[in-house]
């Protein structure tokens, strides 16, 4: 019973935080877009453009986390379970995410361009172990070591984590960008 009452914690959490998250880009971008019409410095400019270019990729990061809490809870309610391979593959790339998420917010938060530079390496790689899990499960499939129905929400999980990293990709571009033009300012 208590690891359903965390289980259920967890889930709650995800879709309250992206409710806020949603909240929170609606407040951001209209204050945001405020701002901008006010004649203001360039550094100040600047970082107004890059609040308003990352709040919906933030936002939709939050989207896909509750993406990914649909598909757990698909997992649990159909009583499916993938194979300890597809569970280890899952895990390679859910670090492979976890550290592109705390780099792109690195990034972000700091203005960190040493961070932002390394998750564009690690996007691609996000890309091909996607790839790969993805093969790797046609073959378990062709072997009858999984099933279709498993396939499909594997196949939902690939994707909500791949979208992820593609966002996080954007922010760190969005903060590489801004660094060159307050370069060139």
């Amino acid at each position: 019973e208590r690891t359903r009452t965390l289980y259920r914690w967890c889930m709650e959490s995800v879709r309250d935080a992206e409710g806020k998250t949603d909240r929170y880009e609606d407040l951001l971008g209209t204050y945001l877009v405020r701002l901008s019409s006010l004649q203001t410095g360039d550094h100040d400019s600047a970082e107004a453009t890059k609040l308003l270019k990352l709040i919906s990729d933030f936002e939709r990061i939050s989207d896909h986390g509750v993406n990914l809490v649909e598909s757990a809870e698909e997992l649990r309610d159909k009583k499916i379970a993938f194979t300890d391979d597809a569970l280890k593959e899952l895990n390679v790339l859910y670090s492979a995410v976890k550290e592109i998420l705390n780099l792109s917010l690195t990034a972000f938060v700091n203005d960190d361009l040493d961070a932002a530079m390394q998750v564009e390496p690690l996007e691609q790689v996000i890309d091909l172990l996607k790839e790969k899990i993805r093969t790797n499960h046609i073959v378990r499939l062709q072997q009858g070591l999984c099933t279709i129905d498993a396939g499909f929400i594997l196949s939902d999980l690939l994707t909500g984590l791949e979208r992820t990293s593609d966002h996080c990709s954007n922010i760190a571009g969005c903060v590489i960008d801004i660094s060159h033009n307050n370069m060139n300012l």
